[in-house]
């Protein structure tokens, strides 16, 4: 009575475990651009028993890692105890050959929303990204979240994160209607803002403190006397040149007062020394040393000449 009951009303459940290894063991590179998988023949048997639905999706677990992805099947020709996986799937699952994974039917609904982050900018220099896409899904039966599924085109295979979707973590991408958004790529970096221009009246501030500085003047200050005396204020710089001017002397044989007629061309005159009056001998003095100083007139010496003297003939 049993036995009736179940062949009226067979359990709903597929589950069973196999060992995996990639669809390249039997020549199925081609299976690595979409999420199908095959399966032994006694898996067809018990799934055409339990009156399984079409399209058939299962559930891929690993126990040892408790990671959980889905997929489809596309073949039974499987050894019996093995199946073969896209090696995609077993990255992701962190399943190596000949690992033991867990396979349950599902049933999910069709998708409605899926966020896709690729892994560099490259896949966004692609012409059509859009169109590449609709192509690579079409290849698979549904998506989960926190997948990583591969793109292939031009000899080259782009990565996409699977971010999320809706309206559950895992959903059926059969014969549905997709809205299908990005997010940045994994090595996006946002470019660095460019510095604010200075507005007329904020730069004009800045101008205006620059020209109030006042001018470098050289060589001015206070000046200090070698003998240790208190220098005088002087106006002028305490270092400049001075010119030459001639010596002359009053009526009563004199020199002049004016300091500058001592200063010789060529000279620097240092401190406040040079601007102070000499001291003046009396008149008298200064009147007989001149006259003691004054000198005889020199002979003037014969000049040479060239060519001058006797001339001789050869004759003589």
């Amino acid at each position: 009575m049993a036995l009736a009951d179940d062949v009226h009303n067979p359990p709903s459940m597929f589950e069973q475990s196999y060992r995996c290894y990639p669809v390249s063991f039997i020549d199925k590179s081609h299976l690595e651009k979409g999420d199908k998988i095959i399966m032994p023949p006694s898996a067809l048997d018990r799934l055409a028993y339990l009156q399984i639905d079409y399209p058939m999706l299962f559930e891929l677990r690993n126990p040892s890692a408790s990671k959980v992805s889905h997929c489809g099947v596309l073949e039974f020709i499987a050894d019996e105890g093995l199946i073969y996986i896209p090696y995609w799937m077993m990255e992701n699952m962190l399943l190596q050959e000949g690992d033991v994974v867990n396979v349950k039917n599902a049933s999910l609904s069709k998708g409605t929303y899926v966020k896709l982050q690729p892994h560099t900018m490259d896949f966004l220099d692609v012409s059509n990204p859009k169109a590449i896409l609709e192509t690579t899904l079409r290849s698979y039966s549904c998506l989960t979240t926190g997948d990583t599924i591969m793109v292939a085109y031009n000899n080259k295979k782009f990565y996409i994160d699977i971010v999320e979707t809706k309206p559950s973590a895992a959903i059926s991408i059969i014969e549905t209607d997709c809205e299908v958004d990005f997010a940045p790529p994994l090595d996006y970096k946002e470019p660095e803002k460019p510095l604010k221009s200075k507005a007329p009246s904020e730069a004009q501030e800045e101008e205006e403190p620059a020209k109030n500085l006042p001018k470098f003047n050289p060589f001015t200050g206070s000046g200090r006397r070698l003998d240790g005396k208190p220098a005088e204020p002087v106006a002028a710089p305490l270092l400049r040149p001075h010119k030459a001017e001639a010596t002359t002397s009053d009526s009563n044989g004199s020199t002049p007062s004016n300091s500058n007629s001592r200063k010789r061309s060529g000279k620097l005159v240092f401190g406040s020394n040079a601007d102070e009056t000499p001291n003046v001998k009396p008149k008298s003095a200064t009147k007989e040393a001149k006259d003691t100083k004054e000198e005889p007139p020199k002979k003037e010496e014969p000049k040479f000449q060239a060519f001058t003297g006797k001339k001789y003939s050869l004759k003589d």
